[in-house]
C-alpha cells in the first residue's frame, strides 16, 4: 500500500469519530435537526477523492522527484529536521496562493468549489475534495522545494498531515479561540471563508497560519452582527459529486461554445470566477443567489425507510473502501483499479438515486449487476474469503438486495416526488 493509504487508514477512523462526537452534540445537547442526506453527500465526495489518489487517477506533467534529481542544489544532514519544518510551512504559504488562485479564476474555481458545496458547515463538509484536477498541475510550485534539495519522501509525510490538519475547524460548535485566532486558522476564521455573504466572500484563505491572510489583505473577523450563510451563489442543486465536481467546467464549456465572440471564447477561462460572456448570459440566465434571503436549501424530502437504507449503504461502501485500502500490495494494481471502478459506479448511481433521477435507479442497477456479476464469476471478492469464510457471498447477497431496495424505493417513493421529510 502507499504511505497515502496508510495515512487514511489512521486518519479515516479519527474523522469519523470526530464526526459521530460533533453529531450528538447539535442534535442531543444543543437539539439542532442534522441534513444526514447532505452529510452522506459529503462522505460519498471524500470517498471518490481518495479512491482518486490512491488509484493514481491523474496524468503526471512533471513529478517531484524528477525535479528534485535534476535541479536540486542542497543535500541535507541525514535525521535533520529543518526539511520537515521548511516542507510544512512553504506548503501553507503555497497552499494560501493556490487557494486564493482556485477563487478568484474560472478555470481554477472548477478545482475547488466542491469544498464549497454544503449548504450546511461541519466536519463532514470538510471532505467534500475534488476529483477534477487531472493532473500534476500544482506541483509546480513544490519547484522551490526541488531546488533547495527537500526528498520527495518529506512531501509524502508532509502533504497528507498538511491537508488532514484542516479537518478540524469545519464546525460551528467551537467558537473563538483566544489568542489562537491571530496565530492558526480556527472554526471561526473558516466559518467566513465558506460563507457567501457579500462581506465574507473570498476571505480567509489561509490553511493552518491565518498570517497570510492578515499579510495579504484578504482577512475578515466573523461578526455577530452578520450570520454566516453557506454554500454557493450558484448553488449545487445535486447530492452526486460527480455532477458538482464538473458542474462549473460544463457551464464555462458551453458558455465558451454558444458565444458569438471569439474573444469571450478563449478569456472565459481566465476571467473572475463567475463571469461569463454578456450575450449567452442573457439568452441562458444561470440561477444566481444575489441576496442571502433569496437561498432556498436543496432538501429533498425522504421516508424514514429510503433514509434508513441510505445509511447502511454508505457505511457498506466505506468498509469496502477500506477493504480497498487494506488489501493494496496483496492484489495487482489492474485488481486494484477494477475494484476502485466498481466502487466509482456504485457511488454515482447511489448519489443519483439520492437526486431522484430515472438515471440513478439504472445507473444503481447497472452498478450492483456488475458487483454480482464479477464476484460470481471469480468466486471471490478480492481475497475477502481468506478472512470471511463465504465472503463472496455476502458481498454478491447484499448488492443483489440493494438492486431490488433501489428499484422498490423508485417506484414507490422517489418517482412520485416529495413525501415525508426525515433529515434529522
Amino acid at each position: 500500500m502507499n504511505s497515502y493509504g496508510n495515512m487514511l487508514l489512521i486518519a479515516m477512523p479519527i474523522f469519523l469519530l470526530l464526526i459521530m462526537v460533533e453529531l450528538f452534540w447539535q442534535v442531543v445537547v444543543k437539539k439542532e435537526p442534522h441534513n444526514v442526506i447532505d452529510a452522506i453527500s459529503s462522505l460519498t465526495s471524500g470517498m471518490t477523492n481518495i479512491l482518486k489518489s490512491t488509484l493514481g487517477i491523474s496524468l503526471v506533467i512533471i513529478s517531484y522527484p524528477w525535479l528534485e534529481k535534476h535541479l536540486s542544489v542542497v543535500e541535507w544532514t541525514q535525521g535533520s529536521v529543518w526539511p520537515y519544518l521548511i516542507t510544512f510551512v512553504f506548503m501553507d504559504f503555497t497552499g494560501y496562493w493556490i487557494h486564493r488562485l482556485q477563487h478568484r479564476v474560472n478555470f481554477f474555481w472548477t478545482h475547488h468549489l466542491v469544498h464549497h458545496s454544503s449548504e450546511e458547515f461541519n466536519l463532514p463538509c470538510a471532505l467534500r475534495q475534488q476529483i477534477s484536477v487531472l493532473t500534476n498541475i500544482y506541483s509546480i510550485a513544490m519547484l522551490p522545494l526541488a531546488v533547495i534539495g527537500i526528498p520527495h519522501e518529506v512531501l509524502l509525510l508532509i502533504g497528507p498531515i498538511h491537508l488532514f490538519s484542516q479537518f478540524w475547524y469545519h464546525t460551528r460548535f467551537i467558537g473563538r479561540m483566544g489568542f489562537l485566532e491571530h496565530i492558526l486558522v480556527t472554526p471561526a476564521h473558516h466559518r467566513v471563508h465558506h460563507a457567501m455573504n457579500d462581506i465574507y466572500m473570498d476571505k480567509n484563505y489561509s490553511q493552518i497560519f491565518i498570517v497570510w491572510d492578515k499579510w495579504f489583505g484578504t482577512f475578515q473577523e466573523e461578526l455577530d452582527s452578520e450570520p454566516c450563510v453557506y454554500g454557493m451563489r450558484r448553488p449545487a442543486q445535486t447530492w452526486n459529486p460527480y455532477i458538482i465536481n464538473f458542474k462549473h467546467f460544463w457551464l464555462m464549456l458551453t458558455d465558451a461554445w454558444r458565444t458569438g465572440s471569439w474573444k469571450d471564447k478563449l478569456r472565459i477561462w481566465l476571467m473572475p470566477t463567475g463571469w461569463r460572456p454578456a450575450d449567452v448570459a442573457q439568452k441562458f440566465p444561470a440561477p444566481t443567489i444575489h441576496q442571502m434571503n433569496e437561498l432556498k436549501k436543496y432538501r429533498p424530502q425522504y421516508s424514514s425507510g429510503f433514509l434508513g437504507f441510505s445509511l447502511v449503504h454508505i457505511t457498506v461502501t466505506f468498509l469496502l473502501l477500506c477493504f480497498l485500502f487494506f488489501r493494496f500490495g496483496e492484489i495487482s494494481n489492474q485488481e486494484a483499479m477494477v475494484y476502485g471502478l466498481f466502487l466509482f459506479a456504485n457511488i454515482f448511481g447511489f448519489t443519483s438515486l439520492l437526486d431522484k433521477k430515472p438515471y440513478g435507479l439504472v445507473s444503481m442497477l447497472l452498478a450492483c449487476g456488475a458487483v454480482v456479476g464479477y464476484s460470481t464469476i471469480k468466486a471471490d471478492w478480492f481475497g475477502l474469503n481468506e478472512f470471511l469464510r463465504g465472503g463472496v457471498a455476502v458481498v454478491a447477497a447484499y448488492f443483489l438486495l440493494v438492486g431490488l431496495l433501489s428499484v422498490w424505493f423508485y417506484v414507490k417513493e422517489l418517482s412520485r416526488g416529495e413525501k415525508e421529510l426525515v433529515l434529522t
